[in-house]
């Protein structure tokens, strides 16, 4: 990945109801010397798109590449100069050779979904999961990981502790406004940001609409463009386009007023013991040699089965 437009080709060619993930080769220099990596987010609070969990890390004796590169306060950074940073963290050999990268983006759906299941997951679970694999996947490509430093909006106490029973031998740093703090936690945060604008950007509907990104803002539930798209966009039966976060309060307000009503019925847990040699009702009405047909593609895009959907 060489640009902003291979960054571009790269996420379109995801899947938008799915996570994955994007990095960079680990330098070599990573795996020998001892090195800092920093975790921020970006889009944890808008009603549309992805969250975005990104890393970066560099040796701890190569503070001065992240200073060259300009990496601050990424809220203080304008979207163009985010995007000047990053293409130079893609190209600029000096950072190449010294500045690994990775970023996880947790789609929309996802979000939602695991907020909704019986077993909730919150926000705040999900991050940390995310938080938690990308560390642990840059230790498993080879990096020599020493000290970890970690943005966070909430109390940094619980979540330091957590990383700290994880990683027992790395330094763990946890603090609010982190990536104002520490130069390799703006790092993370312009690949996290830079990341979740060119999502969105590129992002393009299964359900078949033609709609600009600049039609439906930042995403956030203030933001003006975003309010006409959660009142507009509503199908009565099936709901929201997958960019919505259904489960954010604004959507699920506007449903209540514009969807169609929907009750389930509650059914038998599956894990349930019944009485020994009781077979299922329903494998009277199915014949043994039935061909197994393919699940309809609203329901594969959404992740719905039977098993999560009552979950």
């Amino acid at each position: 990945m060489d640009s902003l437009d291979s960054l571009q080709d790269f996420i379109k060619s995801q899947n938008n109801f799915t996570n994955y993930i994007n990095k960079s080769n680990v330098p070599d220099v990573c795996k020998s010397e001892p090195c800092m990596l920093g975790v921020d987010e970006a889009g944890r609070g808008p009603v549309l798109g992805p969250m975005v969990y990104g890393i970066a890390y560099c040796p701890i004796n190569q503070k001065k590449v992240l200073e060259s590169l300009g990496c601050a306060d990424s809220k203080a950074l304008t979207e163009e100069k985010r995007d000047e940073i990053f293409l130079k963290m893609l190209t600029e050999k000096e950072a190449v050779d010294n500045v690994g990268w990775m970023a996880e983006v947790i789609s929309p759906n996802y979000i939602s979904n695991s907020m909704y299941k019986r077993a909730k997951h919150s926000l705040n679970e999900v991050s940390m999961n995310s938080a938690i694999s990308l560390i642990k996947k840059s230790i498993e490509l080879g990096g020599n990981i020493t000290e970890v430093y970690v943005d966070t909006v909430g109390p940094p106490e619980k979540y330091q502790a957590r990383l700290k029973e994880i990683f027992p031998d790395i330094k763990i740093t946890v603090a609010k406004k982190a990536d104002s703090i520490y130069p390799i936690v703006s790092a993370a945060s312009i690949v996290a940001k830079v990341t979740r604008d060119h999502a969105l950007k590129v992002w393009e509907f299964p359900e078949g609409l033609e709609i600009n990104h600049k039609d439906f803002g930042s995403g956030y539930p203030g933001d003006p463009l975003t309010k006409k798209f959660i009142r507009e966009q509503i199908d009565r039966i099936f709901g929201y386009p997958l960019l919505v976060r259904f489960s954010w309060s604004t959507a699920e307000l506007a449903l209540q007023e514009r969807a169609a009503k929907c009750s389930f019925e509650d059914i038998d847990d599956e894990n349930t013991k019944k009485p020994k040699g009781t077979q299922a009702i329903s494998s009277f009405f199915s014949p043994k040699n039935e061909r197994k047909r393919r699940r309809h593609k609203f329901f594969e895009e959404r992740n719905l089965t039977m098993s999560n959907a009552f979950e």
